[in-house]
């Protein structure tokens, strides 16, 4: 089974002092795991923008760590992406804005997971199982 990664894992992963860092260990370790790893096009991005990484360095982090990019959103991702989206905007709205502010790129993680029928590796559960509800999610 192929599983694409959350930005948010390799974030963790990358730095020690991340609060998340352990649990990033611990769920890239899970047996199920053994398969092929995948980001989307837009975590490529988020990574890219992180203080101290060069396109280099995260290139050669994606090639020692075999996990490749999947540069290609279609239209079936785009419209489930956007579908998402609207359900979290119009639960924001209804409540008071007390949801936390998210970004498009969350949306487009998630709807290239669904779409293309992978498990999502996050530390994020709660969001991608809200606006994902048949979404297979790996997390610590």
């Amino acid at each position: 089974m192929t599983t694409s990664i959350d930005t948010n894992v390799i974030a963790a992963l990358w730095s020690d002092r991340d609060p998340f860092n352990a649990a990033a260990l611990k769920i890239l370790g899970q047996p199920q795991l053994q398969s092929d790893l995948i980001i989307a096009g837009a975590v490529y991005v988020e990574l890219l923008a992180g203080p101290l990484r060069s396109e280099a360095a995260l290139d050669r982090f994606l090639s020692e760590t075999g996990v490749s990019v999947d540069w290609v959103l279609d239209e079936a991702v785009w419209r489930e992406a956007g579908r998402a989206y609207r359900g979290y905007t119009q639960h924001r709205y209804l409540s008071n804005r007390t949801y936390p502010r998210r970004m498009l790129t969350d949306f487009l993680i998630g709807a290239h997971a669904f779409v293309r029928g992978y498990a999502l590796l996050t530390l994020d559960k709660r969001l991608y199982t809200a606006a994902f509800p048949k979404l297979s999610i790996v997390t610590a």
